[in-house]
């Protein structure tokens, strides 16, 4: 479970009656782990805030749970799930005969598909509403969404099997929660507080992706989309938050890990990296770690492992 959402502390009074099991499933392209989890025994959870890496969002099909927060506390059973956030301290108490759903999406998948939805950086990671209810609204339908999906990862398997499908997959089930769930990104998802953006900066990205692999410049993409330099450049800080040059090494990046998840130990990192126009192998390393919190060769433990 480390391995899934970063360092914790398990803590049970009967540990010779632990009997922990988890059945999941890895959406390989961003990391997302869905399956069943249960421990057999009453066990308390201590979370640090500061070292887990994936939101955690559980619903029990049987028992239940509950979580502590320094503003109180919440009951969780099949009428509402939980979301543990890596942003707060808090502890989470499961009963014995208690047996949920669990869906991991790491911080950086979270990060990434809420800015292609704002598009534009985010300053602050989202933050959820605790309870996600099953029985009404919008989390209802995310919730049949999660259901589905597990049935058909058990029984679909060549299907799944698909990297271009999970990937697609993937991004609708971390979009659903992030447009479902009320959060603090929520008012401007919503609600028209978001000038539309000039088609010629919409050109400018989809540049950018088409020929991230090759030698751009800020001329080339300035041409591409059909204004000057300057006004690329002023604009593209305006309507996303960042220089069209960090947004190209960011799309960059988040290709080398898709590449290094997606194969594992197949993958040669430098290669990859090179292949994605990093050709300062050491820069790259330092620019990789500080956007994903981890070095290029720790993702490829990870998809090993998982």
């Amino acid at each position: 479970m480390e391995n899934i959402c970063g360092p914790h502390e398990l803590k049970t009074s009967s540990p010779q009656r632990l009997h922990f099991q988890h059945d999941g499933n890895v959406l390989k392209s961003m990391s997302t782990v869905i399956g069943y989890i249960e421990y057999g025994t009453d066990v308390t959870i201590d979370i640090d805030a500061s070292v887990l890496s994936s939101y955690s969002i559980s619903l029990p099909i049987s028992g239940q749970q509950e979580l502590r927060k320094p503003n109180g506390c919440l009951m969780s059973d099949s009428s509402n799930g939980l979301i543990v956030s890596p942003y707060d301290q808090q502890e989470l108490t499961i009963a014995g005969n208690c047996r949920k759903i669990q869906v991991a999406i790491k911080c950086v998948a979270m990060r990434q598909v809420l800015e292609e939805l704002l598009q534009r950086s985010a300053e602050q990671p989202i933050v959820f509403e605790t309870r996600i209810s099953t029985n009404q609204g919008a989390s209802a339908a995310w919730w049949r969404l999660v259901k589905y999906l597990l049935m058909e990862l058990d029984q679909g398997r060549n299907f799944f099997g698909h990297v271009s499908i999970v990937r697609d997959i993937e991004r609708a089930l971390i979009k659903g929660l992030i447009l479902s769930q009320p959060n603090n990104y929520s008012n401007e998802l919503e609600g028209g507080a978001q000038t539309r953006c000039p088609t010629y900066l919409l050109k400018a990205k989809q540049f950018m992706h088409e020929n991230a692999s090759e030698e751009l410049n800020l001329d080339d993409i300035s041409r591409a989309a059909g204004v000057s330099r300057f006004k690329l450049a002023e604009d593209f800080k305006k309507y996303f938050g960042i220089s069209p040059a960090l947004y190209l090494k960011r799309f960059r990046l988040e290709a080398v890990r898709q590449a290094l998840l997606e194969g594992g130990c197949n993958e040669n990192i430098t290669a990859v990296a090179m292949r994605w126009g990093f050709n300062h192998l050491g820069r790259f390393s330092s620019d990789y770690k500080k956007m994903f919190l981890e070095v290029p060769s720790k993702t490829v433990e990870q998809s090993r492992s998982h």
